[in-house]
């Protein structure tokens, strides 16, 4: 029915503005209307009365005050809940959220529909925001910062955009002035080695490979070496990418950690995947260890809920996002960018 986490929040508000005014409209109609006279209109003036609660004390215009309950609420999250698992937001991710939003709704005055709409938007996005934020990893001022050659290592599965997003890296480092060196450490597809080769020529990067097959370990101590050599500032360590419950993929991952000693692990992932990144984000982090997630074609992702779970559930910082195929189509993560974009203010 929905495509987006966009419209399926859109729909929740509405729909919760219309079930915790239920109860307010039959209060309304069993009471006797009353009418607030200038000189008590004066008076709650001089106490300084915010403006809404004035309106509150007037129903003569249709207006009522009426508080959130408990029961009436519960009721209405249980829909959040539905929504925001449907768009593929963590269970974890989920519950807090549910949690953020009744502590901030339950109680609160409402008046009006449009009233109640603006309650939950607002909870809403706080409660969004408040999953978003936490960690905070700033790539560049870290690798500035670091020691030469300053090694990052990239995980993942295959099809997440991984080696693109390394190149897209490499883009950046240059742009920055410092000169990166590329590991093409997937030697169980010869294809990706081959991509990077291609994305090394156009940017201009020095890229050490062995044939396929060979000990990916060997070709990471061998880039590091290159650059320690040679003065480079950076070695992006591209991986191998099999499913993640792979234990021979792991135990790889963990002999190329040994031997390259990164000072950054990096874990790319799919926003199409939705919960599949989460998990897949959990395996790699059991296995090695990640400091950071790159994010990819969050410019085409359907439902949204990828970026909540993983910078919540997983309890890595997001440091990029991708939103398309070119080299600077890399976006540094802001939390109420994303809450922009998930309320359809913001494109990717």
């Amino acid at each position: 029915m929905f495509k987006s986490l966009r419209e399926r929040l859109k729909f929740f508000k509405k729909k919760a503005a219309d079930e915790l005014l239920e109860e307010g409209d039959e209060e309304r109609r069993s009471r006797p209307k009353k009418k607030v006279s200038k000189f008590a209109r004066k008076r709650l003036g001089e106490k300084r009365v915010p403006l809404e609660d004035l309106k509150l004390v007037e129903e003569e215009g249709g207006l009522f005050s009426k508080r959130i309950t408990e029961k009436r609420l519960d009721e209405v999250l249980w829909e959040l809940e539905l929504a925001l698992l449907e768009a593929d937001v963590a269970e974890p991710v989920v519950e807090e959220i549910k949690s953020f939003v009744r502590e901030r709704l339950l109680n609160a005055k409402i008046s009006r529909k449009s009233d109640v709409e603006e309650v939950i938007e607002e909870a809403l996005r706080k409660g969004i925001r408040h999953v978003l934020e936490g960690k905070k990893l700033h790539l560049e001022d870290l690798i500035m910062r670091g020691k030469r050659p300053f090694v990052i290592m990239f995980v993942g599965v295959n099809g997440t955009g991984k080696t693109t997003a390394v190149a897209k890296i490499a883009y950046r480092l240059k742009e920055m002035g410092l000169s990166p060196v590329i590991a093409a450490a997937d030697t169980f597809r010869a294809g990706a080695i081959e991509q990077l080769e291609k994305h090394a020529e156009r940017l201009g990067t020095k890229l050490i490979k062995h044939r396929p097959g060979a000990d990916p370990a060997a070709v990471a101590y061998d880039a590091i070496q290159h650059a320690k050599a040679r003065g480079k500032d950076v070695v992006l360590i591209d991986t191998a990418g099999r499913m993640q419950t792979n234990v021979n993929l792991m135990d790889e991952m963990k002999k190329i950690k040994r031997v390259a000693e990164p000072d950054l692990i990096i874990f790319v992932g799919d926003a199409l995947a939705g919960n599949d990144a989460v998990e897949q984000a959990r395996k790699f982090k059991e296995a090695v260890g990640i400091d950071g997630a790159i994010l990819t074609k969050i410019d085409a992702d359907a439902k949204g809920g990828a970026a909540l779970s993983i910078a919540y559930a997983v309890g890595v910082p997001i440091i990029y996002v991708g939103t398309g195929q070119g080299y600077k189509d890399l976006k540094e993560f802001n939390p109420t960018w994303m809450v922009e974009r998930i309320f359809g203010e913001a494109e990717a």
